[in-house]
Parts: C-alpha cells; sequence; structure tokens
C-alpha cells in the first residue's frame, strides 16, 4: 500500500522517526512477524513486540495517509519512555531494543535478532610501564563515531570517524588504568578491533556533545557519507580481527538516515528511508511521506539551514 507515515501524538517526531526505520526494515518485520501472541489483555498492552506488530499491522491493512501510534507510545509509556519529552533517536533506538529483546520468548527470534544488529569489537588494553595485553571481547548495538578528533578538529567524512573510533588512544592522568602486574595504576594504550558486523548496521553520530560546565552543544557541520560502505577499504589489517570469510560481508548500502534539525533545547526529528523492495527514498515527516531522491537525502549531511 506504499509508504505511511505517524501523526504526532505528542512530541513523538523522534519515536515515529525510529519506528519507521524498524518497520521499513523487511529483515527485522520477518522476525516480528513470528513473535509468540501473549495471553492476557494486560500482558498485551504491556508487550513491546505485540504493539509494534499490531501497528505494523495497521499500517498494511488500508490506504491510509497516516496512523496514529497510540497504543504503543502508551504501552511505551509504562516502561519510562514518555510523550511530550524531546527524545535522543540513539538512546531511543537501544531503550526499544533492549525492550523487544527481552520480551521475545522465542530463543531463536532472539539469537535473529542479535544477528540482525548486533556489533562485535576487540578492546586492546597494553600497560606502557611492563607492556602487559589483555583482549576483551564486547557487543554493541551502535558504532557511537565522534564527528571531533583527538585536538576537537572536526572530521570531514564517515570514514574519518569511523579511522578515530579506531585509532589508538593514551589513557593517562585520571584514565590510568590498575595493572595488575605492575600492582598500581599505569598509563595504557587502550584500542578497538572490529571483530563481527551485523546484518543492518546502525551508525550514531555523536553530534551532541557535554562541556565541562555540563551544558550541551550541537555540532553541526557538514558531514558527507556515502550510499555504499565497504569496511575492508576503511579499516587497516591491525584494525580487524577476523577471518576472510568474515570480512567478506563487510560491505553495505545506506538503508536509513534518522535526523535532527534545530537546537539542543528545541528541534525535529524526520527519518530518510529507501524502501527494501521498491528501492525508493522516502521522506518520513511524522504523518508527511513523500518520495524522495538522493540529492534530497543529502541534506542530512549536516549545516545550520536543515529543511526538509
Amino acid at each position: 500500500t506504499g509508504a505511511i507515515g505517524l501523526y504526532n501524538v505528542g512530541q513523538s517526531c523522534c519515536l515515529n522517526s525510529v519506528l519507521q526505520v524498524f518497520l521499513m526494515n523487511i529483515h527485522f518485520t520477518r522476525i516480528l512477524r513470528r513473535i509468540t501472541v501473549p495471553q492476557r489483555d494486560s500482558q498485551k498492552n504491556r508487550n513491546v513486540p505485540y504493539q509494534m506488530l499490531l501497528l505494523l499491522e495497521k499500517m498494511q491493512s488500508g490506504k491510509q495517509k497516516a496512523v496514529f501510534p497510540t497504543a504503543l507510545a502508551c504501552c511505551l509509556s509504562a516502561y519510562r519512555v514518555k510523550l511530550f519529552v524531546q527524545h535522543d533517536a540513539a538512546q531511543l533506538f537501544l531503550t526499544l531494543w533492549n525492550l523487544i529483546k527481552k520480551q521475545m520468548k522465542k530463543p531463536e527470534l532472539v539469537e535473529n535478532l542479535s544477528y540482525l544488529y548486533t556489533i562485535c569489537v576487540q578492546e586492546h588494553l597494553v600497560c606502557q610501564k611492563c607492556s602487559l595485553e589483555t583482549r576483551r571481547n564486547s557487543n554493541m548495538l551502535t558504532f557511537p563515531l565522534p564527528v571531533l578528533d583527538a585536538d576537537s578538529h572536526m572530521l570531514r567524512t564517515l570514514e574519518d570517524c569511523l579511522q578515530c573510533f579506531f585509532s589508538p588512544e593514551e589513557l593517562t592522568g585520571h584514565n590510568m588504568c590498575f595493572c595488575e602486574r605492575c600492582g598500581m595504576k599505569t598509563p595504557f594504550l587502550q584500542s578497538m578491533k572490529l571483530v563481527h558486523l551485523p546484518q543492518t548496521l546502525t551508525i550514531h553520530l555523536k553530534r551532541f556533545c557535554c562541556e565541562e560546565s555540563a551544558s550541551v552543544y550541537k555540532l553541526s557541520h557538514h558531514l558527507p557519507f556515502p550510499q555504499d560502505l565497504d569496511f575492508n577499504t576503511v579499516l587497516t589489517e591491525n584494525q580487524c580481527e577476523a577471518d576472510d570469510n568474515e570480512k567478506v560481508a563487510w560491505q553495505y548500502e545506506l538503508f536509513a538516515v534518522v535526523a535532527h534539525s534545530g537546537s539542543t533545547n528545541f528541534g525535529h526529528y524526520c527519518a530518510y528511508i529507501r524502501s527494501l523492495t521498491e528501492c525508493k527514498w522516502y521522506c518520513f515527516n511524522d504523518s508527511e511521506v513523500c518520495e524522495v531522491s538522493w540529492d534530497d537525502v543529502k541534506c542530512t549531511y549536516g549545516h545550520s539551514n536543515l529543511t526538509w
């Protein structure tokens, strides 16, 4: 029936944008359609995957311009996802994903969900006094990429941001770590190596920054990103901890962009999403949905006068 919008039910533009990215991902909706339906009405009202499934079916049941996500919003309010509050898209994505995973009863669906979204990296710590090295694998749902380098200079491309994320960092002063061999806190060299990438990769550009005074400001400088991204051409061998079979799958096509316009105190979220069935780009601005071109998507690269 085409792309369907979501009505704003109380500063819900951020929620609407993140929901559209989930529900336009056919790999995610295949998992969502296989969930176990709760037995009781009280359980249904508090079950996030079930309410997302109801919303998806409502969006696909007719030729409405938009539908109200009220039932899902009320369900989320029980988990401190409130209306009439400005949310951060990256934080809201993590909150929704964790609720979905926690409330899915079938282990195979949880495994499929993790395979679809989970990134695995290996953290390396090397003591600069005795050379003791420790390694630890950890999972994450997004790449939280800095848009400024270590000297607070603006990074100019997405590839530069990835290189900055995987570049070694010296942990000195207040950031020193305890070394078991030295028996004291010592300077360490910290680095990250990429182990596994998921089917759907989520990148979070850290445009909201905190100053020492605890005030938050936004970095809106121009930062282009490509339609296609091959990690084998971006990262070096020293930044990867994976075999060749794993690296073959490290090629991506851009699927969606969630963008914020305005300041830290007041703003609006909008989503640009490429339909995986039609291969067309759409702009989801709450209840307003229209087909757009790649040149239109480029407005999300960032500048002071962002207009949808």
